[in-house]
């Protein structure tokens, strides 16, 4: 299986890389700054440029999203349309242009998190980007199927614990390569329009 992996060279992106390379599958490793391939897939142009270079391929996983954390009186139109861009548009991209690249069977596994459910402060960019993108899911599971398409939505890395821990207090947090079983189990299994919540 040939899988094209967005944000590969990031903190969740190298452990999703590791997890389907342990089983034995061609990873294509995409990034901004590294990577087999150098795309910025905030730009719906460079998403063509990508797809047009990866070729073909049997699943796309996507580990790659970005949102602003401010409070809600600091935030501007700008700051959630960065979001909106940054994380939903961004990867709801990936699937619009992906559905006729992709195999027949073929999968899309996009990032999600937490603050869909359990908020935080300064965290309301990123709760609205998550619910928006876990709704498209549900709602293109509908429609491109025999192709699939589930979330993955984790909570606070373990390993990141002592960076922002102090932003998820009694929050339980998840071991990376639990979360990369995820992706595995999004691209391996026959579930669609789910959302993996870890």
């Amino acid at each position: 299986m040939k899988i094209l992996l967005i944000g590969a060279t990031g903190t969740l992106g190298t452990a999703v890389h590791k997890a389907l390379t342990d089983r034995g599958y061609e990873v294509l490793t995409v990034g901004r700054s590294g990577g087999d391939l150098r795309y910025d897939i905030t730009d719906p142009a460079q998403i063509t440029e990508l797809y047009d270079r990866a070729g073909r391929v049997d699943a796309v996983a996507s580990a790659a999203g970005t949102v602003p954390y401010k409070p809600v009186t600091e935030m501007t139109p700008e700051d959630y349309l960065a979001a909106f861009r940054g994380k939903v548009l961004s990867q709801i991209d990936l699937v619009r242009q992906g559905i006729s690249r992709i195999a027949e069977r073929g999968s899309f596994t996009v990032i999600t998190g937490i603050l869909t459910r359990e908020p935080i402060p300064t965290g309301s960019a990123a709760s609205m980007a998550n619910g928006a993108l876990e709704a498209f899911v549900r709602a293109a599971a509908i429609e491109i199927a025999p192709q699939r398409i589930n979330a993955v939505s984790p909570t606070v890395f373990t390993e990141s614990l002592a960076k922002y821990g102090d932003y998820f207090p009694g929050m339980a947090s998840v071991d990376l390569a639990d979360v990369a079983q995820a992706y595995v189990r999004s691209v391996e299994g026959a579930q669609t329009g789910q959302v993996y919540a870890l």
